[in-house]
């Protein structure tokens, strides 16, 4: 449908009054529990970020690309079973060995193929194949929660991601450097509009916007130009978490990052990509504050890399990799799933980890037990056609 000149200039009119050009609706919200979901675009090696000490042979099969052992300047921290953790995640490890994370390994959602395009549809609509749905599974699931205003979820960023787009609206939130708009100016648009109730309506919002956003987070939601991705990211973190800690704001919040995938110099990149995922969790907790103990943090990627290493020091597309878990309700110091093994036999077509939990499994569990998602809208609404799968127990706190 075209945009009319009207609806531009309420759309206009909203954004105006809000300085950081934020998409950002609070809302009255019928639970205290925030879910954070974020997303690595790009297929995360599972074995480099959670690598099984415990297994024979893994140094040979993968030179160079992540830990292998818990010893050396670069060793593994320890974990549950016999893994380990990439040190470029110390953040990520205190909150395990505080029972407030915990990893899901050798998990992948139903597809088997290696594209990323449609590997991200299928983990982000929830469907059994690529395009069968226009909306995603988050979207879905607050569709089934009893909603007291019209915003319960936030995308971090400009943009709402597939998952949380659909019926239900959403908001989204990014810090910029945008010149303050003078009192005068928004006084003199509400006189314009006062008649127009669309516009007007329009107007009062993106007023309300900003001085929520604005009261939360103060000169934090701006960011200084020139500022580095790192930086970037632990403030567009912050903003988010501090917006989702308030008493009257959103509950649910995704997150996109991008860049994971290595098909060369991986161990270089991936020291890097794990300390922003670090960085980015660990501003979550601080910005949380006291509502950190009611929040949970999924971190899902498309599929995992191969076992062995390729030519140009980095893996190809996968399928097998891990799922995160952190946050104060989560029943943490644990690895779930079972191990299929690297040895030859084991691995799915002679090449990758194979997979032996399904990742709806894991969202589902998480629906389930934090959001009081009803088994019957899983398996209906939020992931149809996974009848026969799951979800995972013992995620979280009781």
């Amino acid at each position: 449908m075209a945009l009319t000149r009207r609806a531009a200039l309420a759309l206009a009119a909203a954004q105006a009054a809000t300085p950081f050009a934020a998409r950002v609706a609070l809302a009255s919200a019928p639970t205290r529990n925030r879910l954070v979901l974020v997303v690595l675009r790009g297929a995360l090696d599972g074995l480099a970020a959670v690598p099984p000490l415990f297994e024979p042979g893994l140094g040979a099969l993968r030179p160079g690309l992540g830990p292998v052992a818990q010893d050396g300047e670069d060793g593994a921290l320890l974990l549950d079973r016999g893994f380990g953790l990439h040190p470029s995640l110390p953040a990520l490890h205190a909150m395990y060995r505080a029972g407030e994370a915990s990893f899901v390994h050798a998990i992948a959602t139903p597809y088997r193929e290696r594209s990323h395009f449609d590997a991200q549809d299928i983990l982000e609509s929830g469907a059994t194949r690529a395009r069968a749905a226009t909306d995603g599974w988050l979207n879905r699931a607050i569709g089934l929660m009893p909603r007291q205003g019209p915003r319960l979820g936030i995308a971090a960023g400009t943009s709402v991601p597939l998952v949380l787009r659909g019926a239900v609206p959403v908001g989204s939130w990014a810090p910029q450097t945008m010149p303050d708009l003078g009192p005068d100016f928004l006084a003199l648009l509400e006189q314009v509009y006062r008649a127009d109730l669309p516009l007007a309506a329009a107007l009062a919002e993106g007023r309300r916007i900003h001085e929520t956003t604005g009261s939360v987070l103060g000169d934090d939601a701006r960011m200084a130009p020139g500022t580095r991705p790192g930086p970037a990211l632990r403030a567009m973190a912050s903003g988010v978490a501090r917006l989702l800690a308030e008493e009257g704001g959103p509950r649910i919040a995704s997150f996109d990052l991008a860049g994971w995938d290595t098909h060369a110099a991986q161990a270089q990149r991936l020291r890097q990509l794990l300390r922003g995922l670090d960085d980015l969790l660990d501003a979550l907790r601080e910005g949380l504050g006291a509502e950190w103990k009611r929040s949970v943090v999924v971190v899902a990627t498309e599929f995992g890399r191969t076992v062995r290493r390729n030519g140009t020091g980095g893996t190809d597309h996968g399928t097998g990799s891990v799922a995160m878990l952190a946050g104060g309700a989560v029943a943490g110091g644990r690895v779930h799933g079972d191990w299929p093994g690297l040895a030859p036999d084991k691995l799915l077509q002679g090449r990758d980890l194979a997979p032996a939990t399904d990742m709806r499994a894991l969202f589902k569990g998480v629906l389930a037990a934090h959001l009081g998602i009803s088994h019957a809208g899983l398996e209906r609404t939020v992931f149809p056609g996974s009848e026969g799968i799951r979800p995972l127990d013992g995620l979280l706190r009781a």
